[in-house]
């Protein structure tokens, strides 16, 4: 948001010099939270005791500086953290405003309960859970498909692609034809190191791996570091493809706990380290962690970046959602911390760019040679059409725009679809809406299980991605990841509005259990 509109003259402001505020004064339990954070949630009590009601106006920057005696940065992280929180909504020209707090009926997802890494040697394949749940949702064919992690079609920017695709062989007819050069095209090696420069990476032309979507940069990564056998540690949750891969190269996942809210536990990794000894590299997604939408906060990923450093333990970095983040300013990778090589960044464009491409790209750090030459070995190079298609477009203003578009387009969709499941899941159910990105992590209450949702939604056309997949352990079976790429209307409303039928029946059909 453009704050300028909000605040036209705030040279002219000065802070008084005056006692601190009651509203904000430190006590023993709130002197750990930032002062925005206080100030913010003093104004969310506020609104859950109705002393502030939907389409209220808050007070405005200059007012929250001169009522509460806080700086400029203060009060405008107190309106942004109350944004992105979905307290408020920011109007242009006009400030913000209450908006109806889900929040007020739904919490988010708890933390973990059991700190210890699962050991490995209680690995259970994945390919059977998977296989079947991969199945049934083709064979289905849902009408409403919430089970993916891609945006509807029309979000992305379909025609400026076309014209991008057509002029590449207007330029170059022989693209069809020729023989490709094993490391990509030069052109979109060139686009993407210089918008990886632009988010504090230094990653040379001649570094870059185009690589089929992000799925094939972690299986190069892994192959790079390791063989069958070894142990990988992995979030837990984490994608099922990655699972998937594991098992397929012949290696273990060892689940390490990961907080809904701050990524993977930097304590919980270390001491699996130390106490197993075989652990060969560590997989992670630190911004919007698929499947439960949370960002590694600043301090966690200087941890873990250091932690791996210190033992020499390769650190493999799975970007696919990055870019999606709200805001204009994208969250930090983890390679952009990268000194020694240590960290392998696999990239995917499926999510921002276009999904039909299937184009990613990687680093492989102080593997890179290595990597170059499994990947020739593995599948050879990319079609070279798409890499123009998609130089040319990331390359051009276009591609902010269409970025900023579809960041707001998605926490339009994230917000409207938190305040359905809100409404129509069963008592208990809680909800973690990201900020950014495409899923939504929804913990059922502990009695129904998810599977069993997922196929009765099925046989009604709804699908959506049942928990139990995203794990080698038992965890989860009262999750499901939603998707949120689609634009709401009023089918989607009324499939929510089916899903939480279903869940409340379940919910009723089982035993409570404590």
């Amino acid at each position: 948001m453009d704050t300028s509109l909000l605040l036209p003259d705030v040279t002219a402001v000065t802070t008084p010099v005056a006692p601190p505020s009651p509203v904000i004064a430190a006590t023993a339990e709130s002197g750990r939270q930032p002062l925005y954070r206080r100030l913010a949630d003093h104004y969310q009590g506020a609104i859950q005791s109705g002393t502030l009601v939907a389409g209220d106006r808050m007070p405005s920057v200059r007012d929250l500086m001169r009522q509460h005696q806080v700086s400029l940065s203060t009060a405008l992280q107190t309106l942004r953290h109350m944004e992105e929180g979905g307290w408020l909504e920011a109007r242009p020209r006009s400030g913000y405003f209450v908006r109806q707090p889900r929040r007020q009926v739904i919490q988010p997802v708890q933390e973990p309960k059991n700190l210890m890494a699962i050991d490995p040697e209680q690995y259970v394949g994945i390919h059977e859970k998977v296989s079947k749940y991969i199945a049934l949702r083709q064979s289905g064919a849902p009408r409403i498909d919430l089970s993916g992690m891609t945006c509807a079609p029309e979000l992305y920017a379909v025609e400026t692609l076309k014209q991008a695709a057509m002029r590449a062989l207007r330029d170059r007819p022989e693209l069809l034809t020729s023989a490709m050069p094993h490391n990509g095209n030069a052109t979109f090696r060139q686009a993407v190191a210089r918008r990886a420069l632009n988010a504090g990476m230094r990653i040379d032309t001649e570094e870059v791996v185009v690589t089929h979507g992000c799925i094939e940069a972690l299986n190069l990564a892994l192959r790079a570091v390791a063989g069958p056998g070894d142990t990988i540690a992995v979030e837990s949750p984490t994608y099922f493809g990655l699972l998937q891969a594991l098992e397929n190269l012949g290696m273990k996942a060892l689940e390490i706990p990961t907080s809904p809210h701050t990524g993977i536990s930097v304590e919980a990794l270390e001491l699996a380290v130390r106490t197993y000894g075989n652990i060969k590299a560590v997989v992670v997604v630190p911004n919007l962690q698929n499947p439960l939408g949370c960002i590694m906060p600043e301090d966690h990923k200087d941890k873990l970046v250091q932690l791996c450093e210190q033992l020499r333990l390769p650190l493999i970095e799975d970007d696919a959602y990055t870019e999606l983040a709200d805001g204009s300013v994208s969250p930090s990778t983890l390679k952009s911390r990268d000194r020694s090589g240590n960290v392998i960044y696999c990239v995917s464009l499926n999510k921002v760019l276009a999904p039909g491409m299937r184009l990613g790209w990687m680093n492989g750090g102080r593997w890179h040679e290595r990597v170059k030459m499994l990947k020739f070995t593995h599948t050879r190079a990319n079609e070279e059409w798409t890499q123009v298609t998609a130089a040319d477009f990331i390359a051009s203003p276009g591609y902010d725009r269409h970025l900023r578009r579809l960041r707001q387009l998605l926490k339009e969709q994230r917000e409207r679809m938190a305040e359905s499941i809100a409404a129509y899941f069963p008592e208990g159910t809680r909800l973690n809406v990201p900020n950014g990105g495409v899923g939504m992590w929804v913990e059922l209450p502990v009695q129904i299980c998810s599977q069993r949702l997922f196929e009765l939604a099925l046989m009604e056309g709804v699908g959506v991605s049942p928990g139990a997949i995203f794990s080698n352990s038992n965890r989860y079976g009262h999750f499901l990841r939603i998707c949120c790429g689609h634009p709401f209307t009023r089918e989607l409303d009324q499939a929510l509005r089916r899903l939480g039928s279903i869940a409340d029946s379940l919910a009723q059909q089982s035993p409570r259990q404590a």
